[in-house]
């Protein structure tokens, strides 16, 4: 129980923490009345089943017969740099709370949530864990922490010291330590692949972060949002304009970054971009006014003649001033049935600074990289955003064109993206147990297109069984979300499975099998079969 659960809506399972293997380190103080380590484990059992109230209520009397009998043990002092070296059953599983250090080696397995939610805190810190797990706020949680004591943090260990002034990054927000980091400047991070499909929702903190610059520090006050267009049409916007002038929309949409998955492309052959793993990916509830209602407001019509593009620039710029950029097709901007919106809400609350505070841009069906964040300017045009990113990026290519020969000009910019899925567990190399597997994981495809089917191998591709799709039927055309699947079967002792997925969308786009006709030298548009090998434990 000791990370922890969102407080709204569906919740996270908690935090797990690890079994403890052979040690090499000295023996611990003693613990608490002189009880034996084993001999917490029938306590805890009893604590995180139905008889928790029961077995509290003993476990404290008993503590405190205990307490008066023992004198309290001295704990040697540690930096956060020595617990950061034990981060697995190996080198023993440590945790830091408040000042306090535990050796949670012996609880890992314990974990009602897992073993693998608790081994994401293991070097470091357990409070932003349990920020997203509430239930472990309860006394008998932090007792049972305390049977792991084995040290505490020096005097001199305090908060890390800001960034140097001059550091173009060092105003950046601060960060969920559980995400799996690929670039710290510009940041860029996905979820734990072991909590990203644990719900429907990806909570704000764990919810995948592409910056390409600095982040923008905004004054919400002071902020204006600019809409121009041919012929000197312009508006400016504050927050509260939006707010009040525009009735607030709703929609449930995922976001992929164009490099989700690049690592597998990375494994045919070398390719420039971060290492993506199956991470770069996540869905929220935005809120916000409508783009096509803004610019209808501002004296756009519904139709253009000929090729126009409505241009996006953010607030965060490169060293010499340049804003990132994006556009999208002016007709899906007006369209009714695109939902795109202008956000200022992001899961019921106000966006967070690195994703797009006070305002950005939600583009369902579409490349994350055409939702604009910390949006200063919305310009209809005649041509596409003249931006880097639109121009010479974010572009897919035939396996034969190289870093010699490739033609930016050639390609048409990603919009919607193709039909996705990954498994999500169990994870690549795994060991699990003989009987029923249990097999989940996502799938998404661009446009709005439904998923109808995720079909499943467990022998790489020889034979399929039908996963068991969660939710409801979307509104047809406007699937936005994403579909986390599940599929159960049957193992044996000692198989070796090769694992596959493939998602299925309505207009029956189904993933190729292999990565290799679909490389190209960015790595982007990764949508092979995902494959995870793992073994039966005998």
């Amino acid at each position: 129980m000791l990370l922890l659960r969102a407080v709204a809506g569906p919740r996270l399972p908690p935090l797990p923490l690890p079994r403890r293997g052979c040690s090499r380190l000295p023996p611990r103080p003693p613990l608490l009345g002189g009880g034996r380590r084993g001999a917490a484990a029938p306590v805890l059992a009893a604590l995180l089943g139905l008889g928790a109230a029961l077995a509290y209520g003993e476990r404290r009397r008993r503590v405190a017969q205990a307490a008066q009998a023992t004198p309290a043990p001295h704990y040697p002092r540690y930096t956060r740099e020595e617990v950061g070296r034990h981060r697995s059953p190996r080198d023993r599983v440590w945790v830091t709370h408040g000042t306090e250090v535990f050796d949670v080696t012996d609880f890992v397995e314990l974990h009602p949530g897992g073993a693998d939610k608790v081994l994401l805190a293991a070097g470091g810190a357990l409070e932003p864990f349990w920020a997203l797990y509430a239930v472990h706020n309860q006394p008998h949680v932090l007792e049972l922490l305390r049977e792991y004591k084995v040290g505490e943090l020096g005097p001199e260990e305090a908060p890390p010291a800001l960034a140097a002034a001059q550091d173009p990054f060092a105003g950046d927000p601060p960060r969920h330590p559980g995400l799996r980091v690929n670039s710290q400047k510009p940041f860029n991070a996905e979820p734990p692949v072991e909590l990203l499909a644990e719900r429907f929702l990806t909570p704000n903190e764990l919810f995948f972060t592409r910056n390409h610059l600095p982040v923008p520090a905004v004054d919400p006050g002071s902020y204006r949002l600019r809409v121009e267009g041919p012929g000197g049409r312009a508006l400016s916007l504050s927050l509260a304009e939006l707010r009040s002038r525009f009735p607030k929309h709703e929609v449930t949409a995922t976001l992929q970054c164009a490099g989700n998955r690049r690592s597998e492309m990375s494994r045919v052959r070398p390719v420039k971009g971060l290492a993506w793993d199956i991470g770069a990916i996540s869905t929220a509830r935005w809120g916000g006014a409508r783009l096509r209602d803004v610019l209808l407001h501002a004296g756009f019509g519904e139709e253009r003649e000929g090729e126009w593009h409505v241009c996006f620039e953010g607030l965060d710029v490169d060293a010499g001033g340049a804003p990132y950029g994006a556009s999208i097709p002016y007709g899906r901007a007006l369209s009714p049935a695109a939902d795109v919106l202008l956000a200022y809400e992001m899961n019921g609350e106000e966006l967070p600074r690195d994703h797009g505070f006070p305002l950005r841009v939600v583009v369902p069906g579409v490349v994350g990289a055409r939702s604009v964040k910390w949006l200063r300017r919305v310009a209809v045009s005649p041509a596409e955003s003249p931006s880097h990113w639109q121009q010479n990026d974010y572009k897919g290519f035939s396996p034969c064109v190289d870093w010699d020969t490739v033609d930016y000009s050639s390609a048409p910019a990603i919009q919607e993206l193709p039909v996705q899925s990954a498994i999500t567990h169990p994870r690549p190399g795994a060991a699990v147990p003989a009987g029923e597997l249990t097999v989940k994981g996502y799938a998404w495809s661009g446009g709005g297109r439904e998923v109808v089917r995720v079909d499943v191998s467990l022998d790489g591709g020889r034979t399929w069984r039908v996963a068991r799709l969660a939710g409801e039927r979307p509104v047809p055309g406007r699937a936005w979300a994403w579909t986390l699947w599940e599929l159960q079967a049957p193992v044996t002792p000692g198989a070796e499975l090769e694992i596959v997925c493939k998602a299925v969308d309505g207009s029956y786009n189904v993933q190729p099998d292999t990565v290799a006709p679909i490389w190209n030298l960015r790595g982007v548009l990764s949508n092979a079969w995902h494959r995870v090998r793992v073994t039966v434990s005998r």
